[in-house]
C-alpha cells in the first residue's frame, strides 16, 4: 500500500495476481507532479474509481495511491501520493496503469470482461469449430471477436444476433456464423 511517503513496490502482487491494465501515463501536466493519463476503462470515469493504481513500465510495478484528479482534454489530470514534482512525474510517462483483477466489479449478467473471452473456444451453432479468441477490437458500432484457427475470422460481439451462448466455466462460446463467412 502507498504511504504518504511515497510509492511502494508491488513485485508480490505482480508475481500473485494477475494485473488489469486500465490505461497509460502520456505527459505531464505543471511543475507540481500531476500526469496526464489515458484511460481504456468504460465508462472512461471507470479508472479513477480505483483508489490505488500499480504502474509498470521498464522495471517492477509501482503502487500508488490518488491523491487528486480532475477532467482533461482526452482524459484525466491526477495527481499521485507521493509523485510532487515535474521531474518525478516525467519518470513516470509511458507507463501502464493497472489494478489487480480480483478489484474489478464482477460483469453484468450478459456483459463480459475481454480478458474472460480471450482463449474462449468457438464453434457455430452447427458444432463446427471455428478456433478460439485470439483478440477484440472496439469498432464503435460493435465489439468484434477476432477468432483464430485454420483462419482469422472477424465477427460482431453482438448478442443474440451473432453470439448466441457464453459459457465462461466452459470457456466456450456458440456463435450463428457460416464457417465459410
Amino acid at each position: 500500500m502507498a504511504s504518504a511517503e511515497g510509492p511502494t513496490t508491488d513485485a508480490s502482487t505482480a508475481e500473485t495476481e494477475e494485473l488489469i491494465v486500465l490505461g497509460e501515463v502520456r505527459g505531464v501536466f505543471g511543475v507540481r507532479g500531476w500526469i496526464k493519463v489515458r484511460s481504456l476503462a468504460r465508462p472512461a470515469d471507470g479508472i479513477l474509481k480505483y483508489r490505488h493504481w500499480s504502474l509498470s513500465g521498464r522495471e517492477t510495478a509501482q503502487r500508488y495511491a490518488l491523491a487528486e484528479h480532475q477532467p482533461a482534454r482526452d482524459g484525466f489530470v491526477v495527481r499521485l501520493v507521493g509523485v510532487s514534482t515535474r521531474e518525478a512525474a516525467e519518470a513516470l510517462v509511458g507507463q501502464q496503469i493497472s489494478v489487480p483483477a480480483s478489484a474489478l466489479p464482477p460483469s453484468p449478467e450478459g456483459a463480459y470482461y475481454w480478458r474472460d473471452l480471450i482463449g474462449m473456444r468457438v464453434s457455430n451453432t452447427g458444432g463446427v469449430p471455428l478456433g478460439t479468441v485470439s483478440g477484440l477490437l472496439e469498432t464503435g458500432a460493435a465489439d468484434v471477436l477476432v477468432v483464430t484457427g485454420e483462419r482469422e475470422r472477424l465477427i460482431p460481439f453482438v448478442i443474440p444476433r451473432y453470439v448466441h451462448a457464453v459459457d465462461l466455466a466452459r470457456r466456450e462460446m456458440v456463435v450463428d456464423w457460416h464457417p465459410d463467412d
